[in-house]
């Protein structure tokens, strides 16, 4: 998870070329397992920038590094805010998407986001609540 996390946030940095947090991480799913004398190649691009936020798919594969053989063995979605020199947000480019590919992913990540948002002010409530 660590160096999904690292992954993702580079390529939030470099949209945004700034500095970065992350604040959300969802769907984390494992796969399979990577086992030790495996290598571990990871991808990541982002899908969506909103106004200071960026949505970044990281997919993780394992390699056999005898015969180049590789198997995604996770993938997640990692949102992270960009922040100028004080530390407060700013505002990040738009991403451009040219192929279907990236026209699709844009699509989903605003239904991510929503999902996200919606997630997390139940989450408010119910802990404000028991306050």
């Amino acid at each position: 998870m660590h160096l999904i996390d690292i992954a993702g946030g580079i390529a939030a940095h470099r949209h945004a070329r700034s500095q970065v947090v992350t604040v959300a991480v969802d769907n984390l799913d494992f796969l399979y397992p990577i086992r030790v004398g495996e290598l571990v190649v990871l991808r990541a691009h982002i899908t969506r920038a909103f106004r200071t936020s960026m949505e970044v798919e990281v997919r993780v594969y394992r390699e056999d590094y005898l015969t180049g053989e590789r198997q995604q063995t996770s993938s997640a979605f990692v949102t992270y805010v960009a922040l100028d020199a004080a530390g407060k947000r700013q505002e990040v480019p738009p991403l451009i998407t040219r192929t279907q590919e990236e026209k699709r992913r844009y699509r989903e990540a605003l239904a991510r986001r929503r999902q996200r948002l919606a997630f997390a002010a139940r989450a408010h409530r119910r802990y404000f609540e028991k306050s």
